[in-house]
């Protein structure tokens, strides 16, 4: 089931985005007037088309969904007779195009995909997305942010002079800061017991994130978490440990064994951790504080033996509604898709110069795990998701590689500055390195894709 959710996913984000990409390459061919012979969804062979417009462009479907192409009218290409052309169609064929037209149409391609961005963020903060509150959950005195002086609760107000309104945005900018090499200033509102809330600024250090660490729980690393609800238990089963020590729904633990407890997800760890062992719990119960003996019963979860008292408790963080009016998104949204162009850019240069680890280059395993995921989540997530897999659609196709369009971005660069396009022998030689460049990419991709998801293909098949 969930192999075919991802299968169908991943299906839709490629579909997405290859169309938006081929579509920014039609437009720009047709404004330019050069001829457009066919538009595939997908390679191989063609299983249904049909002929549209003055110019009689084949619309077709084929055989392999993992892309798409635009065809268009090129007497350079070998597959093109230059005699069998009219002289209306002379004047419409790509390869006798100015050279900045070219360049356009080019170009196109990943300008759509930044357009697709654009719009999907625009969208995403008009409508409005249910994200977690900016509130810390500091539960290790020895971390780095409990050292540079973070505390349990403080709200997070800004990071680096940015506004922070809900714990995504921490994510994104403590992310943003790390790869650029540089700390972070956190600007936190503190409420203390007896004490009006404060607004404190703390100097938060990067340095101790790895490479590797910005692909997992990078915050989880520097000791920082979102906050969670109180030990308040929903229901108590009444075959289970928990009702028999007297535990009932709607009873707030403070304390195990005498040391207070920091939220719900403490007092569930301290319960795992303790199977067969006697639980002295402080249980707050309407107006009265009581003392409770509780024995978890032992559980084996993956080969680890843990402790349960058959109990529920909401773990869930606090959520908040976040969106912004129609004029405020459109800024919001093209510093949001530059934002992340750049950061992408940043991790590229990163893995070239070596200081990014090549297992941060992924491929359609993980890509279709990632969509999977996020589409079972929510349609919201799932349209984020997408968002920032078509920009980096984008980036990875301006990147000066022959065969990508960034390539041919370089070639017509080239003749520009020449005054004469490359020689044939040149352009089949960059287009054989590019071929193998783009192998080994794609070779490492998955490499690092069975690597890093063999768990997770066999879950899913």
């Amino acid at each position: 089931m969930i192999f075919s959710q991802n299968a169908l996913a991943f299906l839709i984000t490629i579909g997405c985005l290859v169309t938006f990409h081929e579509l920014g390459h039609y437009l720009a061919a047709r404004l330019c007037g050069v001829k457009v012979l066919r538009f595939s969804f997908g390679f191989g062979r063609v299983l249904f088309s049909r002929r549209f417009g003055p110019d009689q462009t084949e619309w077709a479907i084929s055989m392999i969904p993992l892309g798409g192409y635009v065809s268009m009218l090129d007497s350079s290409n070998p597959d093109e007779s230059q005699s069998a052309l009219s002289e209306q169609d002379s004047q419409r064929d790509y390869s006798r195009q100015p050279v900045w037209k070219r360049m356009i149409i080019a170009a196109a391609g990943p300008a759509a995909n930044f357009v697709l961005a654009l719009l999907l963020y625009f969208a995403l903060f008009v409508h409005g997305t249910p994200e977690p509150l900016a509130h810390l959950r500091i539960a290790n005195a020895a971390s780095v942010a409990a050292q540079s002086g973070l505390r349990h609760t403080d709200q997070i107000l800004a990071i680096n002079g940015k506004a922070v309104q809900s714990w995504n945005d921490v994510h994104w900018l403590v992310l943003q800061a790390a790869v650029a090499k540089q700390d972070a200033s956190v600007e936190v509102q503190r409420t203390e017991a007896g004490a009006n809330p404060t607004r404190v600024r703390v100097h938060l250090p990067l340095d101790t994130l790895k490479a590797d660490d910005l692909e997992q729980d990078f915050l989880g690393k520097l000791g920082m978490a979102v906050a969670r609800p109180p030990a308040i238990l929903t229901q108590v089963l009444k075959d289970g440990p928990g009702f028999a020590a007297g535990l009932q729904e709607g009873d707030r633990i403070l304390s195990v064994n005498g040391r207070p407890l920091l939220d719900g997800v403490d007092f569930v760890e301290r319960v795992n951790q303790s199977p067969d062992q006697a639980l002295q719990l402080t249980v707050l119960r309407e107006q009265a504080v009581l003392e409770l003996r509780a024995i978890p019963v032992a559980d084996e979860v993956n080969g680890r033996r843990i402790g349960r008292l058959k109990v529920q408790l909401n773990l869930a963080p606090e959520m908040k509604e976040v969106s912004v009016p129609v004029l405020a998104a459109i800024p919001k949204s093209l510093e949001k898709t530059f934002d992340t162009a750049w950061l992408n850019l940043k991790m590229i240069g990163k893995l070239l110069t070596g200081q990014a680890s090549l297992s941060n280059v992924t491929g359609p395993i993980t890509i279709a795990d990632y969509a999977g995921q996020t589409a079972r989540i929510s349609i919201v997530t799932y349209i984020s998701f997408l968002a920032a897999v078509s920009i980096s659609l984008g980036v990875m196709n301006l990147l000066p590689v022959p065969m990508l369009d960034g390539g041919h971005l370089l070639y017509y660069s080239l003749e520009l500055v020449r005054g004469k396009p490359l020689s044939v022998r040149a352009v089949e030689i960059s287009k054989t390195i590019g071929i193998a460049l783009l192998g080994a990419m794609m070779a490492l991709a998955f490499f690092n894709d069975f690597r890093r998801l063999g768990g997770i293909i066999a879950r899913l098949i």
